[in-house]
């Protein structure tokens, strides 16, 4: 043997020594694949009598599913005609248990559950009302709590109530 095939720092062979035999590098693991994503909800197509008639198919149309909750949209007249009433303004709370007595049998099972945040949720539904009548320029928040319509709530739109 040579003198290179000793190890400098602990005179062993370089075949047995540590300093001489480096450990071999170990390829990193594979990365773990991520769960393929599940597909995404689609909604199925429902066809109407007219729609169905002109396809060609003769499959009957399935019947629309009730709804559980009634749509803001529904508050909308409402929230306008009561405060036309109350003279263009009122406090939010005194309008919306106006609101709920006018539309007590109207309301729906699921309008009396809470929702996240603990609202009921048809209260929800008419503040999102409120703010699509607020983004249309018919209603405004002169101050937390009240509401009130705009000159224009007050004289052009005259609400079409769904349920009298």
């Amino acid at each position: 043997m040579s003198a290179t095939d000793y190890c400098d720092l602990c005179d062993l062979p370089l075949s047995t020594c540590v300093h001489g035999m480096p450990t071999p590098v170990e390829p990193p693991p594979p990365a773990k694949k991520a769960p393929p994503k599940a597909s995404p909800v689609t909604r199925r197509r429902t066809t109407t009598a007219s729609s169905g008639a002109a396809s060609g198919s003769s499959a009957p149309a399935a019947p629309a599913r009730p709804r559980r909750r009634t749509p803001a949209v529904d508050f909308k007249p409402w929230i306008v005609k009561l405060l036309q009433e109350a003279g263009g303004q009122a406090e939010s709370d005194d309008l919306l248990t106006d609101l709920e007595a006018r539309l007590g049998e109207v309301l729906r099972p699921g309008d009396r559950e809470s929702g996240p945040t603990g609202e009921l949720r048809w209260r929800t539904a008419a503040r999102t009302a409120r703010k699509e009548l607020a983004d249309d320029g018919l209603l405004l928040a002169p101050r937390p709590g009240t509401w009130a319509l705009t000159d224009r709530g007050r004289v052009e739109w005259v609400p079409d109530l769904p349920f009298a």
